[in-house]
């Protein structure tokens, strides 16, 4: 008689609801993440999650729709917490870190990203839309946060919502554009552009004058904010000349 291998009278675990449920999520965003929703089936998760059709249909009774909100709400709570971060050390190192996570999320849900955040699907409802609404909320907060202004108004405000709305259009034409250029010169590229648009705001608004005169004063000339300034000193230099 064959003796039994471990592996064989190994008692198979039963999952929690919670486990099952997140293994569930997992196995939907990992296929959301490669095509649209109303190209996944039921059977798609299940097969991928290596569980029966009814199983899935158990913990989603609402069906596909249910399920794919579900795994956006997955999806969005993953890229608020990207935005969450130590307020230490000069803020574009920060956004470094931020964007690091961030652009890390997108290269991981690579094409599938416009289908889980950016709507273009027959799935996308008004929740959908509010779930993504609540990430670029959040992220602004969290900028704002590191700008130190408990009270900022309408300006800055709308600063901050620009460049997060720069974020996630840079982030989709990386993807149409294969990824390229490499994602260190987008992060780099895409803080430039945060300090950018800080200092052109804070020319015509004294509360960002006052916020990018705080941030800018832990920078350093080894840092993000110095080697743009030497590259667009010259610029602007010769630009002024002309005037």
């Amino acid at each position: 008689m064959t003796p039994t291998t471990p592996a064989a009278t190994r008692a198979y675990r039963r999952l929690s609801v919670e486990e099952r449920r997140v293994q569930l999520l997992d196995a939907a965003l990992s296929l959301f993440a490669h095509r649209a929703p109303e190209e996944v089936s039921f059977d798609d998760v299940a097969e991928a999650a290596g569980v029966s059709r009814p199983l899935v249909y158990r913990y989603f009774p609402g069906g596909k729709q249910q399920l794919y909100e579900a795994a956006l709400r997955s999806a969005a709570d993953e890229l608020e917490l990207c935005f969450a971060e130590p307020q230490t050390g000069p803020l574009t190192r920060r956004l470094c870190r931020v964007l690091d996570r961030y652009l890390a999320f997108v290269d991981q849900h690579d094409a599938g990203f416009s289908a889980l955040l950016q709507g273009g699907s027959v799935a996308e409802t008004s929740r959908t839309t509010a779930i993504v609404d609540e990430v670029r909320r959040a992220a602004a907060e969290q900028i704002l946060v590191h700008l130190a202004v408990p009270e900022p108004g309408v300006r800055l405000r709308m600063m901050v919502r620009t460049w997060i709305t720069a974020v996630e259009a840079a982030s989709l034409i990386w993807l149409d554009e294969e990824k390229q250029p490499p994602v260190r010169e987008l992060r780099d590229w895409l803080v430039d552009h945060f300090v950018a648009l800080l200092t052109a705001t804070a020319a015509t608004d004294p509360q960002t004058a006052a916020a990018a005169k705080a941030a800018l004063a832990l920078e350093t000339a080894d840092g993000p904010v110095g080697i743009l300034a030497r590259r667009v000193i010259p610029i602007v230099s010769e630009a002024a000349h002309l005037l």
